[in-house]
Order: C-alpha cells, then sequence, then structure tokens
C-alpha cells in the first residue's frame, strides 16, 4: 500500500492537541482513526476531517481492555493497517490530597497510563507490519509541578517511563517517542458546545523565553516529526515542547 494511505491511530482525537494532530495527518495524505469517548466531539471532528481526507470516529474508553481491543479490530477492518499510534486520550482533575478521592486517583491512572498501555499492546501486531511508530502525549508536568497535580504529574511521568521501557522492549521494528507540551492554549479546539477562546495577556506569553503561549499545531508538528519513518534513527526519546519554560529559572522579585 503507498505512502498515501498510511493510517494514524489518534486517542483522544475528538478535542484539544489530539484533534489538531489528527487534522493535520489528514493533511498529509494519512487516513486517520479518531478513537475518542466523547461521541459529540468525535462525531464533530469526523465532520470537519471529512473535507480534507479520509477519517474515521471510533467510540472509545482508552481505560477499558474490550474497548481499546476492540477500536483496534474496527480500526484494521477498515483501513487495513496502523503506521502511527498517537496515544493522547487524558483527564485531569486536581484537588488537594485529603480531598482526591481514590476512585478520582485510579481514573486518571488508568485512562492517562494503563490506556496508554493498552493502546500499544493492541495496535503492536500492525505497527510491526508496518515498521510503525507510537508518539505519547506527555506532559512537562512529569518534569515539575504546581500544587495539587500530583495524579496527573504522577500519570505523565509514568507515560516517560512507559515510553523509554517500550522503545525498548519492541525496537527495532516499531519506534516509541514521547512528546511533552507545556503551556499549550487549546481553548479553540474544544468541542463547539464548550469552546470559548481563552483570554491571554503581554505576562502570559513574555514568561516564555520563545516569547508566546504554545499552540496545538506546535505539538501536532513534533508528533509528525516523530511519526515519520525517515527519523527512523530516533526513539526513546521526549521531545519537550514548551517555549523554553522548563530550562527558565523563575525567582521572586
Amino acid at each position: 500500500m503507498g505512502r498515501k494511505h498510511r493510517v494514524a491511530v489518534v486517542t483522544g482525537g475528538g478535542q484539544g492537541i489530539g484533534k489538531c494532530v489528527a487534522l493535520r495527518f489528514l493533511e498529509e495524505g494519512f487516513r486517520v482513526v479518531i478513537a475518542e469517548l466523547d461521541r459529540e466531539a468525535g462525531e464533530e471532528t469526523e465532520q470537519e476531517g471529512k473535507d480534507q481526507g479520509i477519517i474515521k470516529f471510533i467510540e472509545c474508553d482508552t481505560a477499558v481492555p474490550d474497548s481499546v481491543e476492540a477500536m483496534v479490530e474496527q480500526a484494521v477492518q477498515v483501513f487495513g493497517r496502523i503506521d502511527v499510534l498517537v496515544n493522547n486520550a487524558a483527564v485531569v482533575k486536581n484537588a488537594s490530597l485529603e480531598e482526591f478521592s481514590h476512585a478520582e486517583w485510579n481514573r486518571q491512572l488508568a485512562v492517562n497510563l494503563t490506556g496508554y498501555f493498552l493502546s500499544v499492546k493492541h495496535c503492536a501486531p500492525y505497527l510491526r507490519k508496518s515498521r510503525g511508530a507510537v508518539v505519547n502525549i506527555a506532559s512537562t508536568r512529569a518534569l515539575m509541578s504546581e500544587a495539587d497535580t500530583f495524579a496527573y504529574s504522577a500519570s505523565k511521568g509514568g507515560v516517560l517511563a512507559l515510553t523509554h521501557s517500550l522503545a525498548v522492549s519492541l525496537g527495532p521494528e516499531i519506534r516509541v517517542n514521547a512528546v511533552s507540551p507545556g503551556w499549550i492554549d487549546v481553548s479553540g479546539w474544544a468541542k463547539s458546545s464548550r469552546r470559548k477562546k481563552e483570554t491571554l495577556t503581554k505576562v502570559d506569553h513574555a514568561q516564555h523565553p520563545a516569547g508566546r503561549v504554545g499552540i496545538p499545531d506546535d505539538v501536532a508538528r513534533a508528533v509528525k516529526f516523530l511519526g515519520e519513518p525517515e527519523n527512523s534513527f530516533v526513539t526513546g526519546v521526549n521531545l519537550i515542547v514548551d517555549g523554553g519554560m522548563t530550562r527558565k529559572m523563575i525567582y521572586a522579585e
């Protein structure tokens, strides 16, 4: 099958960074599967993407093994192969330690970490055939924190460890890398019923060494780079896309 028929699976592809990644793969001639739990968001993005290429929304809860297995089976039935898996689906809820429930902790770890494992597990046989790539969306929260983000930060730290472990375990047939976004303004990429443009200040932009807050396209370009077979010598890395914020020392004036 020719290059123009390569297939990308993007979990959480109905909104935010995942939506941008999915649509950019379409522009590159990929056929795209959106694995998304939010039906409204998934159907909306599928409809929008039809003007650009071949795209299919498959409802999926990445924390549930049977749901992931069924999604992958359906994707292969429809498109015949998988070349790139982008693990992006995630949930976040912050609260103080005393107020944070065990159930919420388990849910965040299940979606943000176990879901990545499950998606790779079920896509791996097809990625081996195509000598494909996995790109895990982590976060700079794996490296630094604000208060009360422990569940999200822990899950993203786990994603980084999972990434290098999978790269060693699945190579050379499958490359596995991560992208860690920093502050990315995704407000314009929410589903239409919840879309509300964020108001950013000069200070918001100026505190980044790059001079601005990030946009989803910044992440999508990084994902595209890591997914390209030409970059076959890059595996097991974490590409930080944060405008330089994690390199900046901050002192109270």
